[in-house]
């Protein structure tokens, strides 16, 4: 864990509050480090999870994503991680208004919060684990996190069918767009 620290005390240095700009950071890729995240969210380290959620807030700051490979970056270095699914989970949601007019608000289990909207998209994929569709949002530079299946089922509470193409789906509003999940037959059979 000498070098996971090591980094750690690196970041830590750096200071500030925001949101590193990881997107400006280009360093030589300095290899592998035994780091995996797991789809439920969970964060290891050589086979260990990592306990303190400070330290795992700290490093999904600086968490990068080139095509379809993860990284944690600096400045100066550039380390390749594992991602099992996605590197967040969505663990609450909170709506504001109704209808069309509803804001759903979306919380991450490393603390980010992400308005579903124009800038943030959630999709709907089928889960390789599941077959079943689950919902994705996008929380920053092309990192998404995984809805979950608690927070799924509010989703689904809220629902409702507007027609799209001919074809009635079922979604949900928010900012002011529709996002559907499936067509309304799958529903409601």
């Amino acid at each position: 864990m000498n070098d996971l620290m090591r980094y750690a005390a690196d970041l830590e240095g750096a200071g500030g509050k925001s949101l590193p700009p990881v997107h400006l950071w280009n360093p030589e890729f300095c290899g592998d480090i035994n780091l995996v995240i797991k789809r439920d969210g969970t964060w290891f380290y050589e086979g260990t999870p990592i306990g303190r959620a400070r330290l795992v807030r700290l490093f999904s700051t600086v968490l990068k994503r080139e095509g379809g490979q993860y990284f944690l970056v600096t400045p100066v270095e550039k380390l390749g991680i594992i991602v099992e699914d996605t590197p967040f989970v969505a663990v609450l949601m909170r709506t504001k208004g109704d209808g069309e007019g509803q804001t759903l608000y979306f919380t991450t289990n490393v603390g980010d919060e992400v308005c579903a909207g124009a800038d943030h998209k959630l999709v709907f994929r089928k889960d390789d684990e599941t077959d079943e569709r689950a919902p994705y949002i996008e929380v920053r530079a092309g990192l998404e996190a995984r809805v979950a299946r608690s927070v799924f089922y509010d989703l689904v509470e809220l629902g409702e069918t507007k027609e799209i193409e001919g074809s009635q789906m079922f979604g949900v509003w928010s900012g002011g767009e529709f996002f559907p999940f499936s067509p309304a037959e799958d529903v409601f059979e």
